[in-house]
C-alpha cells in the first residue's frame, strides 16, 4: 500500500514550471461496475494518467469510500476527491479539489457547500486545492449544469471565460478547470484554453467532450496542464491502446 502523498498542488506547478503534461482518469462511483473493478484497475495502471479524480456531480451510490481504498491499495497515482457536494468527501484520499462554481450565481455552489465542507475537511488530513469551477457550453446539457442549476458561459464569449479564469486566479484560486460537462457533445474550444492559459499564472485544468487521444494532444498544445478524461474511458477501457 503506498504512503500518503502530500503537496499534490506543488508537484502540478512543478510540472507546469518544467512543461510536463499531466492526465487525470476521473472515475464517477455511480458509474462503478463493481464486478469489473480489477480490470478497470488494471488499465489504469497501464494508462499514461498521472492522477486519478474520484467524484460527479450526483454520486448516489455509497461505495465512494471503498473505491478510494481499492485505488490506494492498487494503483500508485494520487487519488484526488473531484466532489459534487459536502457529501463526498472520504479521508483517505489524498487531495479535494476545492470547488467554487465561478460560471454560475448559484450560491451554493459559490460559497454554501464550501462552508458546509470546511469544519469536515478541517477534521481530515486531505490537501485542500481552491479551484475556479468554470463550465462551458457544450452543445447539451450536461449533468453539471442540470444539478447546479447554472447557465454554462457561452462558447463565444472568449473575453467573459477569461475575466471569470482572472477573477478566480485573483480571488485566490490555485488551479482554474475549464469544464465542458460529462459527456459533452464537444469540448472546451481550443481558441479558449489558450487565451486563458496566456493570460493567468496558475495552472489550468481541461475536462469534458474529449473522446480521443488527439483531442488530449490538441488540449496540451492549446495551454492545457492537467487533461481530464472521464466518460470516455468509461466507455472503452482500451482508450489509451494504439
Amino acid at each position: 500500500m503506498q504512503q500518503k502523498l502530500l503537496n499534490i498542488h506543488q508537484q502540478i506547478l512543478k510540472a507546469k514550471k518544467e512543461g510536463q503534461k499531466l492526465l487525470a482518469i476521473l472515475l464517477d462511483p455511480d458509474k462503478i461496475v463493481w464486478e469489473n473493478l480489477d480490470h478497470l484497475l488494471q488499465k489504469i495502471n497501464q494508462s499514461p494518467a498521472t492522477h486519478i479524480f474520484v467524484g460527479g456531480s450526483i454520486v448516489e451510490s455509497t461505495i465512494l469510500e471503498d473505491l478510494i481504498a481499492q485505488l490506494k491499495q492498487n494503483t500508485n497515482l494520487p487519488v484526488v476527491i473531484f466532489p459534487g457536494n459536502p457529501s463526498q468527501i472520504s479521508p483517505d484520499a489524498d487531495a479535494i479539489l476545492f470547488l467554487s462554481l465561478l460560471s454560475g450565481r448559484n450560491p451554493d455552489y459559490l460559497i454554501e457547500y464550501q462552508v458546509q465542507a470546511a469544519p469536515i475537511l478541517k477534521k481530515t488530513n486531505l490537501e485542500v486545492i481552491s479551484t475556479g469551477y468554470i463550465l462551458i457550453e457544450s452543445g447539451n446539457e450536461t449533468a453539471v449544469a442540470r444539478v447546479s442549476k447554472t447557465k454554462p458561459l457561452s462558447r463565444e464569449d472568449l473575453d467573459l471565460a477569461l475575466a471569470t479564469a482572472q477573477a478566480g486566479e485573483m480571488l485566490g484560486n490555485k488551479l482554474i478547470y475549464l469544464e465542458a460537462g460529462s459527456g459533452a457533445k464537444n469540448a472546451v474550444p481550443l481558441e479558449m484554453i489558450q487565451l486563458i492559459a496566456q493570460n493567468i499564472n496558475i495552472p489550468v485544468i481541461v475536462g469534458g467532450g474529449i473522446v480521443d487521444l488527439h483531442g488530449i494532444q490538441k488540449a496540451y498544445n492549446a495551454g492545457a496542464d492537467l487533461v481530464v478524461i472521464g466518460t470516455a474511458f468509461e466507455n472503452d477501457n482500451h482508450f489509451f491502446e494504439l
